[in-house]
């Protein structure tokens, strides 16, 4: 296969992948001559396994990025271990600072056939769970007094100036959260509620909770020094901690 042939058939690849992952993403491919977009993916490239080990003998010559709506990527390279398929790799944002990287476990790339389909099965059901994990505790640190939230809970955390900040796990608590006047913060990913029409605020909180306990997730609201109030359902036991490590770069 000529480096033409190989070039679409990553992006064509990477299109299909798309097609059958949860929520909205865009594609955009990186020929062999963006050598500085390239090595600037690499230096984001949110791994320390599979992909890093790669990367360290097989530099990227060409890669096709996924974006989700909410700023989250993906990137699709090729593989060198004598198998068909590709690596697929998450992307650490670039709008966070690196102090927000610490004590967070990379989410790890994987390794998928040359099937896009079963691929985006095995990408929603390991990859996107660890990367959403990891991306919320990393936009949690990027402001304080945002408590961590996870997949099956979404705590809310009262700030200073009377809004509400938060930081979900998932397209699916996201939407949901959008749905009802939270806004998103590009820089730092952090979702908030303006607290300027109390009256507002309190009837969006109203309903969150309910539509969140239909789909199983939990919520919680708290102050930052840590007093809880639940708003639904009180909040489920502390996850075990893990290892922590720091973001390839």
């Amino acid at each position: 296969m000529d480096d033409h042939d190989n070039s679409e058939h990553l992006a064509s690849y990477a299109d299909l992948l798309a097609s059958g992952l949860p929520g909205t993403w865009t594609l955009s491919y990186h020929p062999p001559e963006d050598k500085d977009d390239l090595a600037e993916l690499t230096d984001r490239i949110w791994d320390l396994d599979i992909v890093a080990a790669s990367l360290a003998t097989h530099p990227l010559r060409q890669a096709a990025v996924l974006t989700r709506t909410d700023g989250a990527q993906l990137a699709v390279i090729d593989r060198y271990d004598g198998h068909d398929g590709f690596l697929i790799a998450p992307v650490a944002p670039r709008a966070l600072p690196d102090e927000a990287y610490r004590t967070v476990r990379e989410p790890g790339g994987i390794a998928v056939t040359d099937d896009p389909f079963i691929s985006a099965e095995q990408v929603t059901s390991d990859l996107l769970v660890r990367y959403d994990t990891a991306l919320a505790q990393a936009r949690h640190h990027t402001i304080g007094g945002v408590h961590p939230s996870r997949p099956d809970r979404v705590v809310m955390t009262w700030q200073p100036d009377g809004s509400i900040a938060t930081a979900p796990v998932g397209d699916t608590a996201t939407a949901v959260l959008l749905a009802n006047g939270f806004v998103q913060d590009e820089q730092t990913g952090i979702y908030r509620l303006n607290g300027d029409d109390t009256t507002a605020q309190a009837r969006a909180l109203r309903a969150i909770g309910p539509q969140l306990d239909a789909l199983g997730i939990g919520t919680a609201l708290q102050h930052p020094a840590g007093r809880t109030a639940p708003v639904t359902t009180p909040p489920a036991p502390a996850a075990t901690p893990r290892t922590p490590a720091t973001r390839a770069r």
